[in-house]
């Protein structure tokens, strides 16, 4: 069986202003943070269509139809304006469909969804994730903020399993590296809260329609996941589990 998953999100460019006295100059840098998480997944049987933020902004699928090509859908520092405001609609105001419906529509259809934290996620840093009150909070286990809901813990936070038995966490249940932060979010009902971190979820499970969805506060990578987290001997068990399971395979 061939496990088919889409990423998007984790890239960006950082534009920078270089002043020297009198004169200045620019540089602007392209750089992605998907590839412990790729690697992770790749290694545990998955075939990885990886699509940039800027990528996803034009290529991400439109339909529920065209999405259920992947076993599962990964969204990891990518705000919902990326997803909702494709180049055509933004620039040319054509009319074309909403990308965050068919996210929900996908998973209720029997996809799984996996939601992973940073600046751009969730809601993220100053509320511009904006996922709170979309069609893809529908689908997520949690309930979001309304308000920027980073937790920013440069001292460490420890994970902790609150579900032992849950397939997510299977062999994983000893001590995980600390995070340096994390977004906050709440349990819907019917959610199942597998790991926590600083009194708050870390990861939680759901049902929606016929499908799965998951929520990973933290981030994949850093800076929130630092080097120990990502070098950890669980890493890669962690999220072939998470997608695993998300898909409905375990």
């Amino acid at each position: 069986m061939i496990k088919r998953i889409l990423i998007a999100g984790e890239s960006w460019t950082v534009h920078s202003i270089h002043q020297k006295g009198f004169d200045s100059f620019t540089t602007t840098e392209y750089a992605e943070g998907v590839r412990w998480l790729r690697d992770a997944l790749e290694k545990g049987g998955w075939q990885v269509t990886y699509q940039p933020a800027h990528v996803a902004a034009r290529d991400f699928p439109f339909t529920a139809e065209a999405l259920a090509e992947f076993d599962c859908v990964v969204l990891s520092d990518i705000g919902a304006n990326t997803l909702l405001l494709h180049p055509d609609t933004f620039s040319k105001s054509k009319v074309l469909p909403n990308r965050l419906a068919a996210i929900r529509d996908y998973v209720g259809n029997g996809g799984g969804l996996v939601m992973v934290g940073g600046y751009l996620t969730f809601q993220g840093i100053d509320a511009k994730g904006q996922y709170a009150g979309s069609a893809v909070e529908e689908a997520l286990p949690v309930s979001l903020l309304q308000t920027d809901d980073r937790v920013e813990t440069p001292q460490g936070v420890t994970p902790s399993v609150t579900a032992a038995g849950h397939p997510m966490v299977a062999g994983l249940e000893g001590p995980w590296p600390d995070l340096l932060g994390y977004n906050r979010l709440a349990v819907k009902p019917g959610g199942e809260l597998v790991a926590a971190a600083g009194g708050d979820p870390l990861l939680v499970a759901g049902q929606f329609g016929k499908g799965r969805s998951v929520a990973f506060a933290s981030d994949c990578g850093p800076h929130w996941a630092p080097p120990p987290f990502v070098e950890w001997a669980g890493y890669n068990r962690l999220w072939t589990q998470i997608a695993d399971w998300a898909a409905g395979h375990i």
